[in-house]
């Protein structure tokens, strides 16, 4: 083995057998494979191996799994050695071993910077970090950190230094590195953990865009601390929408659930309004009220047209009544058929309520008959639909003439089968396609990364 080669089997997860099916395996009690594997090159293989070797008590042997991996230079692993090693109270090793990766910066100095903070060095821990603040990654951590260091007021300095008067991003690759709206984020994170919620409150305003990873940070912020009437005034300008749903969580969590209602109902008429619909439906199903919820569902589908995602979670909700049978008269009611055909968007649903009906072999048949059978999307349908009733087999052999499209799942199926000689080598075929460059232990700056 080489790093190059790990590397490529971290990233692309081809050639090699998955951290998924590497789990079904041992929950399969196929423990003496994964084991065989480890010895193999499989990496994945020797880092659960490991991991379950030091959970039985025998640390020893797990370092050995992970020597020979180590042994090449890659960082991960590296990183799960250092893991065991603390774990086993052995922290001073674990910090001998990451220091020399870590002086190449990215994820190898985050690790160390948490590994030092962890165990009583959390001042050093700032300093690595603060020369690093260029990262986001890296200043994400340093703010994590600093408040236990008594280092705030510092490293709030140097966010501040990094926030120009009056810029704006003319876009998402404007600024390199941690830029203003990163910092002014991070600077907030700051200002509320020192009790300052009002500056921080007043810097998120000063964002462009406060939501990230389908969260707000001003919403968040404003939630945790009870200011749900500035949080309300918030949610009704917030052209994202995820000022509305944290409201309605606030609320929900109160058990106020006529005012979270209240909250999706005000959106009618905007652009929102669809993904409001549904939020709100979600909630009402949550709380037991299925029929309101399909009501809501069906006048959106009525009014802004039949779109599979809407119809979907519309027969979603009809199965999860107990309603299936009049799911199944509401598909025949709607206007998408294309030269008598039910496009297969459609038509999935379609399958899910007739197997929620008792119908399952006429799903199936059906399912064969469409002419999109063949398609990529029908192909995993149909085989997940046999597996989830029992019938593995079939769903083989639906897979198995598109075997390099649905490698793992097919391999999943093997495993669950016991057919564990022909699941692996299946995994373990190199993938077809150009080979992808070697990371280098840094984290990714330049577009689109």
């Amino acid at each position: 083995m080489d790093a190059y080669d790990l590397d490529r089997m971290e990233r692309m997860r081809t050639g090699c057998i998955p951290p998924s099916l590497v789990t079904h395996l041992l929950e399969r009690g196929h423990a003496r494979e994964v084991e065989r594997q480890a010895g193999r090159g499989e990496w994945f293989c020797a880092r659960e191996w490991a991991r379950l070797l030091d959970q039985r008590g025998q640390r020893d042997e797990a370092l050995k799994v992970l020597a020979p991996y180590v042994a090449t230079g890659w960082w991960p692993a590296a990183q799960v050695q250092a893991e065991l090693l603390e774990s086993g109270e052995l922290a001073a090793e674990a910090i001998t071993l990451v220091r020399p990766y870590a002086a190449k910066g990215g994820q190898p100095l985050e690790f160390l910077a948490r590994l030092l903070a962890r165990n009583g060095h959390a001042d050093e821990a700032v300093t690595r970090l603060s020369a690093g603040i260029d990262d986001p990654v890296l200043a994400r951590a340093l703010v994590d950190l600093s408040g236990e260091a008594g280092r705030d007021d510092e490293v709030a300095a140097l966010l501040a230094a990094r926030i120009p008067a009056g810029h704006q991003c003319a876009d998402p690759w404007c600024c390199r590195g941690l830029g203003p709206e990163d910092a002014i984020g991070l600077l907030a994170t700051i200002r509320e953990r020192q009790g300052r919620v009002d500056e921080a409150i007043a810097l998120l305003r000063t964002r462009q865009i406060t939501s990230v990873n389908n969260r707000d940070q001003l919403a968040d912020l404003l939630a945790r601390h009870d200011r749900i009437d500035e949080l309300r005034t918030y949610a009704r300008t917030d052209g994202l929408g995820h000022g509305r749903r944290r409201l309605a969580e606030l609320l929900e969590e109160r058990e106020d659930v006529e005012g979270a209602i209240a909250v999706y109902q005000d959106t009618a008429g905007s652009f929102e309004q669809a993904h409001g619909d549904i939020e709100l439906a979600q909630l009402l199903a949550r709380h037991g009220r299925f029929d309101e919820a399909i009501d809501v569902m069906r006048a959106l589908v009525d009014s802004s047209g039949a779109e599979d995602w809407t119809v979907g979670t519309l027969c979603t909700l009809y199965a999860d009544r107990g309603h299936a049978q009049e799911g199944l008269a509401y598909l025949d009611s709607l206007d998408v058929r294309h030269d008598g055909t039910e496009p297969w968007e459609f038509f999935q649903s379609r399958l899910g309520l007739l197997a929620a009906c008792g119908r399952f072999d006429e799903a199936i048949e059906q399912a064969r008959a469409h002419p999109e059978s063949d398609g990529l999307h029908a192909v995993w349908t149909i085989s997940h639909l046999l597996a989830e009733h029992g019938r593995v087999e079939d769903a083989v052999a639906v897979l198995e003439p598109r075997a390099d499209t649905y490698r793992h799942q097919l391999a999943s199926h093997l495993i669950e089968l016991g057919r564990i000689q022909e699941a692996v080598p299946l995994l373990q075929q190199p993938a077809v396609g150009p080979e992808p460059p070697q990371w280098n232990g840094a984290l990714f700056q330049d577009p689109p990364f």
